[in-house]
């Protein structure tokens, strides 16, 4: 990759919104446990052993459940505009990154709005593909997000 000496034009980091931190997730994976594993030992004790493995298999569930609503918040999208080029690089969940690269002047930031004019996508067009930026974004977050990089986009086309 080359090194530049200017700053950009915009530069955003755009991640998933979290309410569980990590350390809360192992929080509440120890009281899910705890949970079903007092009633569960009850009912072994008295012989109900199937009861016991669905209880066990229900606390799994809520446990994976858990684990992969914590992967999508390692999702990244980082965009960069230069006066050259748009920078549009995304880490998925997996950790695996894809840059692409744009030119400017022959893409177009498309927005698609719902029936109260709420901003329901970010879209970069360019030539016949359509990309969408922040999918995983509010509505509130998307339109300011939007209104940046539009000017931004502007600024790089003058």
């Amino acid at each position: 990759m080359q090194a530049t000496t200017t700053t950009p034009l915009f530069a955003a980091e755009l991640t998933p919104n979290r309410s569980l931190s990590t350390r809360g997730a192992w929080i509440l994976f120890a009281l899910v446990a705890a949970l079903f594993a007092a009633p569960g030992l009850l009912f072994l004790s008295m012989g109900a052993f199937p009861v016991t493995v669905l209880m066990g298999l229900t606390a799994l569930a809520i446990v994976a459940g858990l684990f992969i609503g914590l992967r999508q918040g390692k999702r990244r999208e980082r965009i960069t505009v230069w006066a050259e080029q748009i920078e549009w690089q995304v880490t998925d969940s997996a950790g695996q990154t894809t840059l692409r690269r744009f030119d400017p002047r022959m893409v177009r930031l498309v927005l698609g709005r719902d029936d109260y004019e709420k901003t329901t996508a970010v879209q970069l067009r360019a030539a016949e593909q359509t990309h969408e930026l922040g999918s995983f974004l509010s509505s509130e977050d998307k339109s300011s997000f939007a209104k940046a990089l539009g000017t931004a986009l502007r600024r790089a086309r003058s």
